[in-house]
């Protein structure tokens, strides 16, 4: 059985495999979506920073996929009281995402839906 923890070691290796070691870029921030000349309906490509290195970079894309997560930290939490401290909410969920893709010209939807965490006796927390 396959654990979460080992998941994302197994499928990197994968990745590496499948399309070369000198295809991935780790540590880069992605700030700006670059919108296709031809199609003003797609995204061509993006534009970011090395977080660890004096480096900018340019990448071309037939496809971009934006998997930067939710907005969770929009929104207070319901919690009052004791419980308000204990509410765990993804810190790295800042609605980057959103904010990209609308100024690439993607129609959002489904706002509706947020981060909900597990609630367990004296707290709240991440499940899994």
């Amino acid at each position: 059985m396959i654990h979460g923890e080992s998941y994302k070691p197994i499928i990197a290796e994968a990745a590496k495999m499948a399309i070369g070691e000198e295809n991935i870029y780790e540590r880069v921030f992605i700030f700006e979506l670059l919108k296709d000349k031809n199609d003003p309906n797609a995204v061509a490509g993006a534009v970011g920073l090395s977080v660890r290195q004096p480096k900018f970079y340019v990448f071309k894309a037939k496809a971009v996929l934006l998997a930067t997560g939710g907005a969770t930290l929009l929104f207070r939490p319901r919690s009052t009281g004791e419980a308000a401290g204990r509410t765990w909410y993804a810190i790295f969920d800042t609605g980057s995402g959103y904010y990209m893709g609308l100024k690439a010209g993607a129609m959002l939807t489904q706002f509706e839906h947020r981060f909900i965490p597990f609630r367990f006796k004296d707290g709240y927390g991440p499940v899994g």
